[in-house]
């Protein structure tokens, strides 16, 4: 099946008319972890019980922030679910990095539809699907403890790429071209700049774009249970800690009716 999608380079809004300051939603007050969940699986830490103070607020670059050490593997949630939204944020890299991942590439991740128990994934994360934020990489799909997409993609290699008028595969933990596909155009900033993520998700669909670029249009959100796909389109959001240190800021959600116009047309 081959799919022909318009896609836009530049951000639009999600009714197609002017948006409205009022429609926001933030996430992140600036002053404290409220309205958020942590989980560390590590050492039976479990739920809201953060010794090592992998998530706090900080100020960097004269703005309060989101600062997520990396220390340990671990995630932070809204305790809010979410469907048919428009999240935005910004992220900026920090200076540490932690084992297992001291010698890799700076690592985290915005997990969307997360539902089900915490730590069914790496003893950390819960079930989700991944807009992955890594250096390089920020925009790739990792389907999470069972997450699933179809996603119009072209063989390169070993890797699947996004490609709008390639074949629509799907990636899920039962899927023999597995549960990561890569984005398609690279929009990430330099390490030490930040960068802007919105994720668009309406009923199954989901775009991912970065600084403004869509990099990633993804269908048929679904879960895998057992042997079958179950559809998935509403869930809390999860931040990761995996090893390096980064910063979130201005989080912020939106109630949307559409995807914005312009972004995809089939």
């Amino acid at each position: 099946m081959l799919f022909c999608l318009l896609i836009s380079c530049s951000s639009s809004n999600s009714s197609g008319q002017e948006e409205s300051k009022d429609s926001w939603q933030s996430l992140f007050n600036g002053e404290t972890l409220e309205g958020w969940d942590t989980y560390i699986g590590a050492n039976d830490l479990g739920l809201n019980n953060d010794p090592n103070k992998v998530f706090t607020v900080a100020e960097i670059d004269g703005e309060p922030a989101l600062r997520i050490s990396g220390q340990q593997f671990a995630g932070i949630s809204t305790t809010q679910e979410f469907e048919n939204f428009h999240l935005q944020l910004q992220f900026k890299w920090g200076e540490l990095k932690w084992p297992p991942r001291e010698n890799a590439k700076r690592d985290s991740g915005l997990l969307y539809f997360a539902g089900g128990k915490h730590g069914v994934d790496a003893n950390a994360w819960m079930r989700s699907q991944e807009f992955q934020v890594q250096e390089g990489d920020t925009g790739d799909y990792w389907g999470v403890a069972g997450g699933a997409f179809e996603i119009p993609v072209r063989k390169d290699g070993e890797n699947y790429v996004f490609d709008p008028s390639g074949e629509l595969m799907p990636f899920s933990t039962i899927s023999e071209f597995g549960r990561h596909a890569v984005k398609n155009p690279d929009g990430e900033k330099p390490t030490g700049e930040w960068n802007t993520i919105d994720l668009y998700c309406f009923g199954s669909t989901a775009v991912h774009m970065i600084n403004g670029k869509v990099v990633m249009v993804l269908y048929n959100s679904s879960v895998v249970q057992g042997d079958e796909l179950v559809p998935l389109s509403k869930g809390k959001i999860q931040i990761q800690s995996e090893g390096a240190e980064v910063f979130y800021r201005n989080i912020k959600v939106e109630n949307i009716s559409a995807l914005p116009k312009g972004i995809i047309s089939l």
